[in-house]
């Protein structure tokens, strides 16, 4: 037979079980370990399941909490209501499910009654967020994922652009003027083909520039200030200009699609063609002029920068005096150590022959003198070498940050500058003569491919230094580890090579961090490791570059003082390395 469950005493309604009766149930669990407790605590532990079954683990123990704590608030001799023929605690023997992740802890004295309390009780606010993160997540994950998928587009895109359409349109000229229809065919067909890969990679970029600006947005409102803030605000404005650039040359694209369309369909009537070849002439010369527009503002941008740069002078003049008054100091010090110990072997030679009682004490205070001078002549000789490798590390930074300038004014001037309004003038050329008279004049085409050509050329010299960055990065990770950090073991050759070919993955151990790393370390406080013994001058003059690569106090929008402060912030080391970093690449 069963062993009969033994009957607790009743308690008149709307009452609490005192904790001696809590105590003494607890103590009946224990010793009979096999029992699963009393009939109520049973139907309530089943009445928590069913509840559990019902809405989910997740709401349950929300719910489960929030009852508990609204029970923790109330006084402990306040009465709790409770409906009769129910429980007045809730007791879940849920937790005896040891080991589990769904296990939920006791909560004794729930006070509020019944399972349908519960469910009142209930509160999506957990799994709503948790569906706001997931959504959030979804989202970083495809905007990435477009973004590989265009940067493994830009390849044939720019051969497209430079070499496959000013082709298609010479050979369809040639065919024009020849009569061959044939011909006229296949460069049409070659044409659409290009025209669509160049509409396919510029939607795409136009998806990831518009996600890219939202998101730096938003970062920059959250910031507020700081070198954070500066670098998202930036990369908000950049990225937005590009989506709608984008957006033109997507139209510009898709017009240029539908005119080749309509030779490859061999659309007779004559006023279709011409409209569709004046609709493309048009976009392309809009679009053209826009880019080259931006690209005249980037150079004149770098150019500022370059010569604020430029006007900070050399720091091996500029500090001249301060290394000058250092390297004296150093040299007086050696000639105070030397004095000092001429000194004490005069100290000992003066004593030979005598009781040691009587020359020791002397030549131990020449002794000690000694020791102190030769401590002070450590450190000044010390902050000389200081100062003159931070001088060094200055200028090298500096000359670093010029290079980045003149070599973003060289490729703005001949990509954008030169090569889109050569393109804008192909454009120009085509809508005018529309599509009949065009086959008599090639200007249109010819200037276009001039300028496409341009375009190319400084693409594919962008191409060719990304992939040798990513090749050192790898194969050479020493040149450019972080000062104090063991760099990695480098790749082989064959591994650098793939690595190399990555051309969606960016370069994050390269010359440009290692340069920012250093000006942020001569910049920085004294409260910055590595930072302490730069000398006052030389930390000024790093925060005068701060200022001419445009990361100073008015961009991140703090009064000065804040903004010294912020150097000194070792929370704010990484996002300080970052800013410089694009400041160096940034007109």
């Amino acid at each position: 037979m069963s062993t009969p469950v033994q009957q607790t005493s009743p308690r008149p309604p709307g009452t609490r079980p005192s904790a001696a009766a809590l105590a003494s149930a607890r103590q009946r669990r224990d010793r009979d370990g096999s029992r699963a407790g009393s009939s109520s605590g049973r139907s309530a532990e089943h009445a928590f399941l069913r509840f559990q079954a019902g809405v989910g683990n997740r709401t349950a123990t929300a719910a489960v909490q929030r009852v508990r704590s609204g029970t923790m608030e109330r006084a402990p001799e306040s009465p709790v209501s409770s409906r009769p023929g129910t429980p007045d605690s809730f007791v879940t023997a849920v937790s005896g499910r040891s080991g589990s992740s769904d296990s939920f802890v006791t909560a004794e004295s729930a006070g509020s009654g019944s399972s349908d309390s519960f469910v009142t009780a209930r509160e999506p606010e957990p799994e709503a967020a948790a569906t706001a993160r997931s959504a959030d997540d979804l989202v970083k994950r495809a905007a990435e994922m477009l973004d590989r998928f265009k940067k493994n587009l830009d390849p044939a895109d720019n051969l497209a652009k430079g070499a496959q359409t000013p082709t298609s349109a010479g050979l369809g000229q040639a065919a024009t003027v020849s009569g061959d229809g044939a011909l006229k065919h296949d460069a049409a067909a070659a044409g659409t083909s290009a025209g669509t890969w160049n509409l396919l990679t510029e939607v795409t970029g136009v998806v990831v520039n518009a996600y890219d600006s939202l998101k730096n947005m938003k970062d920059a409102r959250k910031k507020r200030s700081g070198a954070g803030h500066h670098t998202a605000s930036r990369k908000a404005k950049v990225k937005g200009a590009d989506a709608v650039v984008g957006t033109a040359s997507s139209g510009g694209y898709g017009a240029a699609v539908a005119k080749e369309s309509t030779k490859l369909n061999g659309v007779a009537d004559a006023a279709t063609a011409a409209t569709a070849a004046e609709v493309s002439g048009i976009f392309s010369a809009v679009t053209g002029l826009w880019k080259g527009a931006r690209a005249a503002g980037k150079v004149g941008g770098a150019t500022r920068k370059y010569r604020r740069i430029k006007q900070l002078g050399d720091p091996g003049a500029v500090h001249a005096d301060l290394l000058a008054r250092l390297r004296d100091a150093s040299d007086q010090a050696e000639q105070r150590v030397d004095a000092a110990f001429a000194r004490l072997n005069a100290i000992r030679e003066a004593g030979q022959g005598r009781p040691p009682r009587e020359w020791y004490p002397a030549a131990e205070a020449a002794f000690d003198a000694m020791r102190e001078e030769y401590e002070r002549a450590s450190a000044a000789t010390a902050a000389y070498r200081r100062a003159a490798q931070d001088m060094e590390d200055l200028s090298g930074t500096q000359k670093y940050a010029k290079k980045k300038q003149l070599t973003k004014i060289g490729k703005e001037t001949v990509g954008g500058v030169v090569g889109e309004p050569a393109k804008a003038a192909g454009g120009i050329v085509a809508a005018v003569t529309a599509a009949g008279v065009l086959g008599s004049n090639p200007g249109g085409w010819i200037a276009a491919a001039v300028g496409a050509g341009l375009i190319l050329g400084v693409a594919g010299y962008k191409a060719g230094r990304a992939a040798t960055k990513r090749y050192e990065e790898v194969r050479h990770p020493e040149r450019w580890a972080p000062e104090g950090e063991e760099p990695a073991v480098g790749a082989s050759r064959g591994d650098s090579l793939k690595h190399a070919l990555k051309i969606w993955k960016k370069v994050s151990k390269g010359e440009r961090q290692a340069m920012a790393r250093k000006i942020y370390r001569l910049a920085a406080g004294p409260g910055i490791q590595g930072s302490t013994d730069t000398t006052p001058e030389i930390r000024q003059s790093a925060r005068e570059l701060l200022v001419a690569l445009k990361a100073g106090p008015a961009q991140h929008k703090l009064d000065p003082d804040a903004w010294a402060a912020s150097l000194d912030d070792p929370e704010k080391s990484a996002g300080w390395i970052k800013e410089i970093a694009e400041q160096l690449a940034s007109g």
